[in-house]
């Protein structure tokens, strides 16, 4: 076939979307807007090979609109104003309540847009702002360190999740009914439990996977079949640095497990691989605080420090820093109690709603709210020995509750 599963298998409809029903299902908001007609910019933020391009595509169809795709890697301010200015000439040719579908606000694509500079970013501000384009935005970054905030508050950010197991079993069967080329073959699925594995929520990385085995030769697809041909092409269900993911995964394990060598091996490998050293940074410092936290405070103040040293001196540079902090992050002694302490705060704070503030703990700044007995019986702990006076904090329904408890 010439192209691959991966395309051949792409969907062209919602109906044959598989999965993010939290967005796409009946009823879900993306649906809405589409159905409705009306849709404003938005970013898909999710790891690969969930549907994010896909459901670009999918909505530019169903609204009729043109649609048009650049990505981050290979475009820049230039291009990006070539669009805009298309757009704009297509609106005043075509202006009316009557005009062509065609002819009204058509769909800017940028695929990972995490990796336009602040410039090429604040280069879409107006023709998001008027309407001229509406933008759909891609990344499997977070959008709130990546997207200048002018432009964040101008789009709605949806959160795509890896597919689940039964998303990945649906999209199995499709492929083994619905392409030509896979069905000729007579392929049987014995197991299912590797190919799930490998594929880890990614769509991309199961089709690849079904190509791989199929092209093999093989006409049982099983665990002991899927394991060997991945081991004899370690790469070939990987493509563009998807692999990523994996690492960063044995990497943080390994630094959470007090691991240095481990450690130091993953962090080569994500260099070697030219992983962008933000993201590296940027998870080292997440880490510093999820799995050290109180243990050593300074583990902190040294993540953010080598996040704002790699941000500006990049590579090859940045891997002195990175590996320092690394091995300094995994020899420190562990504490998560911050991490489950507000986990559990939130929880609580979903069960039960919006509990009133004491009266003694509130604001008094007018004579009404004097009267009504606001900050009447709040005592200063500074009056007190020591800085410190026993009384309520929490609110009445949560008295004797604990959140933090001390490692």
């Amino acid at each position: 076939m010439s192209l691959p599963l991966a395309e051949r298998m792409r969907p062209k409809t919602l109906d044959e979307y598989i999965g993010q029903k939290h967005l796409v299902g009946e009823g879900a908001i993306l649906r809405q807007m589409i159905e409705s007609g009306n849709i404003a910019s938005f970013i898909l933020w999710g790891p690969p090979g969930v549907g994010k391009t896909t459901l670009a595509r999918i909505i530019a169809h169903e609204l009729q609109r043109p649609f048009y795709t650049l990505s981050a890697v290979t475009s820049g301010v230039k291009e990006v104003r070539d669009v805009i200015d298309k757009a704009k000439r297509n609106a005043s040719l075509n202006s009316g309540l009557f005009a062509p579908a065609d002819s009204r606000s058509p769909i800017l694509f940028i695929d990972e847009i995490h990796r336009f500079s602040k410039s090429q970013q604040d280069s879409l501000l107006g023709a998001v702002e008027e309407g001229t384009i509406t933008l759909v935005g891609a990344t499997t970054e977070n959008p709130s360190f990546e997207v200048i905030t002018p432009l964040l508050s101008r789009c709605q950010v949806y959160v795509l999740k890896s597919l689940d197991k039964d998303d990945l079993l649906e999209l199995l069967h499709r492929v083994l009914t619905q392409d030509a080329y896979i069905h000729s073959l007579g392929l049987q699925v014995k197991d299912t439990e590797a190919l799930l594995r490998y594929s880890g929520g990614d769509a991309r990385k199961l089709l690849n996977i079904i190509e791989l085995v199929s092209n093999s030769g093989v006409k049982v697809i099983d665990n002991e079949t899927v394991t060997k041909q991945l081991q004899q092409n370690p790469v070939a269900y990987d493509k563009d640095g998807e692999m990523h993911y994996d690492i960063i995964s044995a990497f943080i394990k390994s630094v959470r497990g007090s691991d240095p060598q481990a450690a130091i091996y993953w962090l080569a490998r994500m260099i070697e691989g030219g992983e962008d050293p933000k993201f590296i940074a940027r998870r080292l410092v997440i880490l510093a605080s999820e799995d050290i936290g109180l243990a050593n405070p300074n583990a902190m103040l040294l993540a953010n420090t080598c996040f704002d040293v790699v941000n500006k001196i990049g590579w090859p540079e940045g891997r002195i820093p990175l590996a320092e902090t690394t091995i300094y992050l995994a020899t420190c002694k562990k504490d998560n109690s911050a991490y489950l302490a507000i986990d559990e705060a939130l929880a609580k704070v979903r069960e039960t709603g919006n509990l009133p503030v004491p009266l003694h703990l509130r604001n008094a700044p007018t004579s009404l709210m004097k009267e009504l007995g606001y900050a009447d019986g709040y005592l200063y702990p500074h009056d007190f020995p020591g800085h410190w006076i026993a009384q309520q904090y929490l609110p009445d329904e949560l008295v004797g509750t604990e959140f933090w408890k001390k490692s």
